[in-house]
C-alpha cells in the first residue's frame, strides 16, 4: 500500500536533498577541496583553479544555450504571428474575390468595393475609378499615394489609389494590394462583359434603343413601381409618317439609315432613365417615369419638331421625315400593359388620320 502519492514523490524527494545539502554541504565541501589540494601536492597541478574554468565555462555555456533556445522560441513565435496573418490577409482576400463573383454589374462591383476594400488593404483611404471601354477618360490626378492599374489582359479597365506613400509599405502589403487590384481587375472586365452581351441581347443593333421584349419587362416593372409610390408614369408612341415611301424609293439600306438617325435623335432628346424602345419596323415607344400627361406632351412634341427638321444624308440628297404621336399616361393603380399601350396606339392613329406630323393625347386620360 502507497502511503504517498506518486504525483508528490518527487516533491518529498527534493525536499530531502535540500535538507541533506543544508547539513552535508559544508563538510563535503572541506572534503572535496581536501582532495583536492591533496592530488595537486601529489601531482604538481594546478586542479583547483581548473576546475573553476570549467565551472564558468560550463556556465557560460549553459546561458548561452539557454539564451539561443530562447531565441529560437521568440523567432517561432514570430514567425508564427506572420504566419497568421498572412492567412487572415488570404482569407480576407479569399472572401473578396468570392463577394467580386457574385458581383455582376458595377454597382454591385461598387458596393462590394466599399464593404471590404478597406479592411483588406488596411486603410479606409482607398479609392477605385472604373473606365468607360466606349470612351477615352483621364486618370484621376495623382496625389501621391500608390496608384495601381486594374489590367485585365491586355486592357486597363481602371484605377485603384491608396492614399498612402508606397516608401511606408512593406513588400508583403505592396503584394497583397497588387493581388486585391489583379481580382478586381477581372470583375470589372467581367462585368463589363456581362454587359455588353447583355445589351446586345435586348437592344436593336440598327437604332441603339432596347427592343420590344425588353421593353415589355420594363414597362411592367415600371407600372408596379408607379401603383406603389403614385407616381405618374407615361408612354410615348410614334410611327415614322410615309416611311413605306422611303423604302420603295431609295431602298432598305436608306430606310435603314433614317432609323439610326431617329434613334441617335432619341438619345440626344430624351432623358438617360427614360425608356427608348424600337416597337417593330418604323414604330418606336417611349416610357417616361415620374411624368405626368402634359410633361410627356411636352416632350411629344419636342421630339416630334427635332425629328421633323433632322436632315438624313442619302448620297447626293438630304431627305427629310416626319412621325406623329400619340401620348397616354397610366390610369391609377394599373397595371395592365396592354391597355397603356393600346390607348397610346389608338391615339397615334389618330394623328395619322388628323394629317399626321402631329401630337394626340389618348382620349381616355385627357382629364387625368
Amino acid at each position: 500500500m502507497n502511503l504517498v502519492p506518486r504525483q508528490d514523490r518527487l516533491l518529498i524527494a527534493g525536499f530531502a536533498l535540500a535538507v541533506a545539502v543544508i547539513v552535508f554541504a559544508r563538510p563535503i565541501e572541506h572534503w572535496l577541496v581536501g582532495l583536492a589540494r591533496e592530488a595537486e601536492s601529489r601531482t604538481g597541478l594546478a586542479l583547483v583553479p581548473a576546475l573553476l574554468v570549467l565551472t564558468v565555462a560550463f556556465l557560460v555555456h549553459q546561458q548561452s544555450k539557454r539564451f539561443e533556445a530562447k531565441t529560437r522560441a521568440s523567432s517561432a513565435e514570430a514567425s508564427a504571428t506572420l504566419a497568421h496573418a498572412r492567412a487572415s490577409d488570404l482569407e480576407r482576400l479569399v472572401a473578396f474575390g468570392h463577394s467580386l463573383a457574385r458581383s455582376l454589374d458595377l454597382d454591385s462591383i461598387r458596393t462590394v468595393v466599399r464593404a471590404q476594400l478597406p479592411t483588406l488593404v488596411g486603410t479606409d483611404d482607398v479609392r477605385v475609378h472604373f473606365r468607360d471601354p466606349r470612351r477615352i477618360e483621364p486618370d484621376p490626378p495623382d496625389d501621391g499615394g500608390l496608384t495601381l492599374p486594374l489590367n485585365a489582359g491586355d486592357q486597363v479597365v481602371g484605377v485603384l489609389r491608396i492614399g498612402e506613400a508606397p516608401s511606408t509599405m512593406g513588400e508583403d502589403r505592396r503584394r497583397l494590394l497588387e493581388t486585391a487590384a489583379a481580382v478586381l481587375a477581372i470583375a470589372v472586365r467581367n462585368a463589363q462583359l456581362f454587359q455588353e452581351v447583355r445589351e446586345t441581347s435586348v437592344r436593336d443593333s440598327l437604332t441603339g434603343c432596347f427592343n420590344r421584349a425588353y421593353a415589355l419587362d420594363v414597362i411592367d416593372t415600371e407600372l408596379r413601381r408607379a401603383r406603389r409610390s403614385q407616381m405618374p408614369v407615361s408612354l410615348i408612341m410614334f410611327d415614322l409618317d410615309h416611311f413605306k415611301d422611303i423604302n420603295d424609293r431609295y431602298g432598305h439600306l436608306c430606310g435603314d439609315a433614317v432609323l439610326a438617325a431617329i434613334g441617335a435623335r432619341m438619345r440626344d432628346v430624351l432623358r438617360g432613365s427614360d425608356l427608348k424602345c424600337r416597337y417593330g419596323g418604323e414604330e418606336f415607344l417611349v416610357l417616361l417615369p415620374e411624368t405626368p400627361l402634359e410633361g410627356a406632351k411636352r416632350v411629344a412634341d419636342t421630339l416630334r419638331r427635332e425629328i421633323a427638321e433632322m436632315a438624313v444624308s442619302w448620297r447626293d440628297e438630304r431627305l427629310r421625315v416626319t412621325a406623329s404621336f400619340g401620348v397616354t399616361v397610366a390610369l391609377p393603380s394599373e397595371i395592365d400593359i396592354e391597355a397603356i399601350i393600346g390607348r397610346a396606339d389608338a391615339a397615334l392613329y389618330r394623328a395619322k388620320d388628323q394629317g399626321r406630323n402631329c401630337v394626340r393625347l389618348a382620349v381616355e386620360t385627357v382629364g387625368v
